[in-house]
C-alpha cells in the first residue's frame, strides 16, 4: 500500500535558522542592539517571528505594538529569504529514496504559504512534492490536527496511511490527532532531553535514520493488522 510521508518545514526539512536569526539581528542592528549569538535564536526558529521577536527584541504577542514588530520582520525576512537556508544533511537523499520506493511526500508547516513555497521551490522540489499545506491554508495551525487531515485528503490518502515528521511537539501532537504515526527530529530546533516526552512513535537522530525508522512502524503496523 503506497504511503505519504509528511514533513515539518522548518527544523525537519530545512536548515531556515540563518536567515531567521539574521533577520531578528537586522532589527537589533536598526535599534541600535549589538547581534545575539546565534545558538540563543536558533532554538526560536520552529516559533518564527512569534519566538525570535521574544528572544530578540522581548516584543511579545500580547504586547499592543505585536503586530508592526511582526510585520517589520516578515518583511525584512522574506527579501532575505534565500540567502543562507539549506536541506539539512541527508534530506535529498530521504526524498530520493522516498520516491524510488512509490512512495509520496509532502510538507505541513505553520509557516504560510508566501513564504513557503519560494523556499521548496528554491530547493528544486516543487515538482517532487505531493502536497504544501501552509500556516494560512486551513482555518486551524499545529497542533489543531486540520491542516494535517487537509494535507492527507488533498494528496489522496487516509490519515493512517501517513506518517508525520516534525521537530515541535505541536508537531507530534497535530500528527497523533490525525490518527498518524510521528518521528521526533531530533537534529532540528528541539531541546533533544524533551523528546521523549512527546511521546511519538520513534525519534530519528539525523535524515539518515527516518527511512529505517519509517520501515519499522510500517512493519508494526503490518504485524498488528494481521493478528487483529
Amino acid at each position: 500500500m503506497q504511503k505519504l510521508i509528511l514533513f515539518d518545514f522548518d527544523g525537519t526539512l530545512a536548515d531556515t535558522a540563518p536567515d531567521l536569526a539574521a533577520t531578528a539581528n537586522t532589527m537589533r542592528a536598526r535599534r541600535q542592539l549589538p547581534p545575539l549569538a546565534f545558538e540563543k535564536l536558533r532554538p526560536m526558529s520552529s516559533q518564527g517571528a512569534r519566538g525570535l521577536l521574544r528572544v530578540a527584541l522581548d516584543v511579545h504577542t500580547d504586547d499592543a505594538d505585536y503586530p508592526v514588530y511582526r510585520d517589520e520582520f516578515l518583511q525584512l525576512y522574506e527579501e532575505n529569504i534565500l540567502n543562507s537556508s539549506h536541506l539539512f544533511p541527508g534530506m535529498a537523499e530521504l526524498l530520493a529514496t522516498i520516491k524510488q520506493a512509490g512512495y509520496e511526500w509532502g510538507i505541513v508547516t505553520n509557516k504560510v504559504e508566501k513564504l513557503t513555497y519560494p523556499l521548496v521551490e528554491h530547493f528544486g522540489l516543487l515538482d517532487e512534492c505531493s502536497v504544501i499545506v501552509g500556516g494560512d491554508t486551513t482555518k486551524n495551525n499545529k497542533p489543531h490536527p486540520e491542516p494535517m487531515f487537509y494535507a492527507a485528503n488533498k494528496a489522496g490518502f487516509a490519515p493512517e496511511n501517513c506518517v508525520y515528521i516534525g521537530d515541535d511537539e505541536r508537531d507530534i501532537l497535530a500528527g497523533k490527532a490525525a490518527g498518524m504515526p510521528t518521528l521526533a527530529a531530533a537534529w532540528g530546533y528541539c531541546d533533544a532531553a524533551e523528546l521523549p516526552q512527546w511521546q511519538a512513535d520513534a525519534i530519528v537522530e539525523s535524515a539518515s535514520d527516518v527511512w529505517p525508522a519509517l520501515q519499522q512502524i510500517w512493519q508494526k503496523t503490518l504485524k498488528s493488522e494481521s493478528s487483529q
